[in-house]
C-alpha cells in the first residue's frame, strides 16, 4: 500500500508497499475454499470422521499456501528497507541498495545491491494492479536516490 505523497515528492517513512489486489484476491479464494471444503464435510452425512478431517485439513492447507503467496511486502523505514518475499525476509541499509529496476515484462521489482547480488522484492508486482506497481517502484525509486548512494533505472 502506497503512503500519500507529500509536496517533497517522496512518501512519507515508514511505507509499506504490498500487492493488495494480489493479497485480497488470494486470501479470499483460500477463505472459500475452507469454508466450502469445511461446510461439505460437515453436510454429507456419509463421510466418516476421517474424511471430515481430510477435507478440512485440505481447506487449512489450501489456505496457509494462499496466505503465504500473499506475504510479500517492501517497508521502507528511515533506517533502511525491508524486503519480504515468499519465505524470506532480508534488511538492508539504505546504502546497500545501488539501483532499483522494473523493466517492462519484469514479474516484480528488482534491487540491484552493492555486493553485486540482485534481490527480487516481490512486494512490488505488475499482476493485477500494473500502473500501481509502476507508481510503487518510482516512489520506491525516489526514496533510494533520497537516503542511499544508488543510481536507478527504469
Amino acid at each position: 500500500m502506497s503512503a500519500p505523497v507529500p509536496a517533497t515528492g517522496l512518501p512519507e517513512l515508514p511505507v509499506t508497499f504490498r500487492p493488495t489486489g494480489t493479497r485480497v484476491v488470494l486470501l479470499t479464494i483460500g477463505t472459500v475454499l475452507l469454508v466450502v471444503l469445511t461446510a461439505l464435510s460437515l453436510l454429507l452425512e456419509s463421510f466418516t470422521t476421517g474424511d471430515r478431517i481430510s477435507f478440512i485439513s485440505t481447506g487449512l492447507l489450501g489456505l496457509g499456501v494462499l496466505a503465504l503467496l500473499s506475504r510479500p511486502k517492501v517497508v521502507a523505514a528511515p533506517d533502511g528497507v525491508t524486503v519480504v518475499n515468499l519465505t524470506t525476509k532480508r534488511r538492508l541499509a539504505w546504502a546497500q541498495i545501488v539501483r532499483v529496476n522494473l523493466r517492462a515484462g519484469d514479474a516484480w521489482v528488482y534491487l540491484d545491491l552493492s555486493d553485486g547480488t540482485t534481490l527480487a522484492a516481490m512486494g512490488i508486482q505488475t499482476g493485477i494492479a500494473k500502473q500501481r506497481a509502476i507508481a510503487d517502484a518510482r516512489a520506491l525509486r525516489a526514496l533510494v536516490d533520497a537516503h542511499g548512494t544508488g543510481r536507478s533505472a527504469t
